[in-house]
């Protein structure tokens, strides 16, 4: 069990960063029967997120301007995420590898043909993910994008993936309602999570993904924004009730930038709920089916998932102890601008100052250090340097940034815990 107790800093591990080649940059990693494909298609690309978040597309975004290129320069992302005192970071996608239009593994392929096409735009950005993520050594935990789409592929991909280093695990495609994809719950997916569980690959689920296409619909953008942490959840609740965790106990699952405030109730409910379906006479028992789980959902939790906080707000931290010290990590989200960068000190003094120093260690670097399987000499090595102190971060602000959008800065009253 990592231990960074012997430090008069704090070793931050960031469980939300997100990486990815420069568009062109692709190319080199893809076999060359694609080229041709790939350079017609690059060429009509547009990146849907250029006009919508300024802090990513280098363009002046307060003081976090200029963070886009960190998506791929290794030398800018190092000067600006040690800057803020962090020195490991959890790897998602970012930038779009070929042919896809989707980062988070939201992509679910309707034929074989667009299935190939796809497929090897994510190899090509897992292996450059491998390179990037070499050029330092034990403080990079890249995750695979993997589709589900063919079983037997996605096997030797989260194979070669454990062999190369990818200590990030999967991304999980989430799954819309009605897609006509199966369900993650579902028994064919059983080989990957059997597989994922014997080589110890995390599985890895991210905001933004999971949601049903409401299209051009009146409001669709806001119900879409509103409902995003509702569908993370959802991906939860299946896994856990549709009794992935109780065949394969040794899976671990984390969920990313989604919040955490939702968790306490939304395990009450599914106590309450499981409780009532297993209780003859019960309506629920009547109209559900028994799950035959051999523990409750929350025990499952506290068992098998973990929360990704990113830019955690203070509402969240008071209701920490109803999560579990232990299943919470901390989160950056560099290089997005809702993220704390470049006011990271100031947020965690915001959002931790009072909170007993052992419990700040587990969720800034402890939990993810040991889940992601990091160096932690690498770490303690870069923290005894960049890291924050404690006593810095003991010490309460009053007077924040104005020049930032990120949650962890919003007053937000405990009664909205999201």
């Amino acid at each position: 069990m990592a231990d960074f107790s012997a430090l008069d800093r704090y070793v931050i591990v960031s469980a939300d960063g997100h990486a990815g080649a420069q568009l062109y940059e692709y190319r080199d990693y893809l076999p060359s029967k694609w080229h041709e494909e790939f350079d017609a298609w690059a060429a009509s690309y547009v990146d849907p997120w250029a006009s919508i978040d300024p802090g990513i597309n280098g363009t002046k975004f307060g003081a976090a301007s200029g963070t886009y290129e960190g998506n791929w320069d290794h030398d800018l992302r190092q000067k600006q995420v040690e800057g803020d005192g962090i020195v490991g970071e959890v790897l998602f996608p970012n930038t779009v590898p070929p042919f896809m239009s989707e980062l988070l593994g939201g992509i679910n392929p309707q034929s074989r043909e667009e299935y190939e096409r796809l497929v090897a735009g994510t190899r090509a950005h897992n292996r450059w993910l491998v390179d990037f993520c070499s050029r330092l050594p034990g403080r990079r935990a890249g995750i695979a994008q993997v589709l589900f789409y063919d079983v037997d592929d996605a096997l030797a991909e989260i194979r070669w993936a454990k062999e190369a280093g990818l200590t990030g695990g999967v991304l999980l495609p989430a799954v819309p309602p009605n897609s006509g994809v199966p369900e993650l719950s579902s028994p064919e997916n059983d080989p990957i999570w059997a597989l994922c569980e014997d080589l110890g690959m995390v599985l890895n689920h991210h905001q933004g993904t999971g949601a049903p296409n409401l299209g051009n619909a009146q409001g669709a953008a806001c119900i879409n924004m509103f409902e995003a942490k509702w569908f993370a959840a959802r991906t939860m609740t299946h896994l856990i009730l549709g009794g992935v965790f109780h065949r394969h106990p040794g899976l671990k699952y984390v969920i990313t930038e989604a919040g955490t405030g939702w968790v306490p109730a939304q395990l009450a409910q599914m106590d309450y709920r499981y409780h009532r379906m297993t209780t003859p006479g019960t309506p629920e028992s009547m109209f559900a089916k028994n799950p035959s789980l051999s523990m409750t959902p929350l025990e499952y939790f506290a068992n098998n998932c973990y929360i990704g906080a990113s830019f955690i707000t203070r509402a969240e931290v008071q209701v920490r102890h109803d999560i579990g010290i232990d299943r919470i990590m901390w989160g950056l989200d560099y290089p997005h601008s809702d993220g704390t960068y470049p006011y990271t000190r100031e947020g965690l003094r915001y959002t931790m100052a009072g909170v007993p120093t052992e419990e700040i260690r587990m969720m800034l670097g402890e939990t993810a250090a040991d889940l992601y399987g990091f160096d932690t000499k690498a770490l303690i090595k870069a923290a005894e340097t960049v890291g924050p102190t404690v006593a810095e971060i003991a010490e309460p602000i009053h007077e924040l940034p104005t020049s930032t959008v990120s949650l962890a800065f919003d007053p937000v009253d405990i009664s909205r815990p999201w």
